[in-house]
């Protein structure tokens, strides 16, 4: 018995599926965002500019920066403070999303709170006066670093919808 035309289309087919396969390449975006605490343990939240939304200081990565690279610059971008990276404090996925989020606890060495194009507002919030229309999945991050007393590294899939979307359904 020997190999047919449609035998050759079928092997043909398998190994292009087989060679697109291998190389596709999965992107996703990668964030990087700073919880800073004062010494009454309040986190430091900016109100951004295009949204009517609290979130923690932090950003996109650049090409050829590293996450906690990343972190440092977005702050003093954000908020006029030049920080260091105490520690990492978890790495969270967002399910669907192909979005990697790295929570870095940061202290601050100098500078001075500005209002930059990026956020209209900055202050240090307690826990539990942490405005409405801050984005969830980062009021979970701080939760999990305030009640951490063991600096326990987080890593999980965060669920739900993005902060943009909320807002634009009303529900944030």
């Amino acid at each position: 018995m020997g190999a047919t035309s449609d035998d050759a289309d079928t092997l043909c087919e398998i190994n292009f599926l087989q060679l697109s396969f291998f190389n596709m390449k999965q992107t996703y975006s990668i964030g990087a965002f700073a919880i800073i605490l004062d010494d009454q343990d309040r986190v430091l939240l900016c109100h951004r500019n295009d949204y009517d939304l609290w979130n923690l200081p932090g950003g996109g990565v650049e090409f050829n920066e590293a996450p906690w690279e990343c972190v440092v610059r977005e702050v003093k971008e954000e908020v006029g403070l030049d920080v260091e990276v105490e520690r990492l404090a978890g790495v969270y996925s967002k399910r669907n999303q192909d979005d990697l989020v790295f929570s870095f606890v940061c202290r601050v060495v100098s500078g001075k709170l500005t209002l930059t194009d990026e956020a209209d507002q900055i202050d240090y919030f307690s826990v539990g006066k942490i405005p409405r229309n801050t984005s969830p999945k980062q009021v979970e991050r701080i939760k999990e670093v305030l009640a951490d007393k063991s600096k326990t590294l987080v890593m999980r899939v965060q669920e739900g919808p993005s902060s943009i979307s909320l807002i634009k359904e009303g529900k944030l």
